[in-house]
């Protein structure tokens, strides 16, 4: 399969995951060769905000970050993310998805 995706996971400043998570999840729909766009919070951990990607290709991805949509949520959203960490996966399956 020749999908690319991503996983991060995104450190809001303290009292801020909700508002990051509502950040990121707007805007999303418009993202040519974005696949699935899923937004979670983990309720062991107050303050984390996890992001998995799947899109076309790394190309398409890319291209998302130019996006106006895009830009605006990272602009409001870099003074409330503390830390963040991720990297690229290779999708084996994906059901649902094809």
């Amino acid at each position: 399969m020749a999908l690319y995706a991503r996983q991060g996971r995104i450190l809001a400043t303290t009292g801020n995951r909700d508002r990051l998570a509502e950040i990121l999840s707007a805007g999303t729909a418009a993202m040519p060769g974005c696949r699935l766009y899923l937004v979670m919070t983990d309720p062991a951990d107050a303050d984390a905000v996890l992001v998995t990607e799947v899109w076309d290709n790394e190309a398409d991805h890319a291209a998302s970050l130019a996006l106006p949509a895009v830009r605006a949520a990272i602009a409001e959203a870099r003074p409330i993310i503390a830390g963040m960490d991720g990297r690229a996966l290779s999708v084996v399956a994906a059901p649902g998805l094809a």
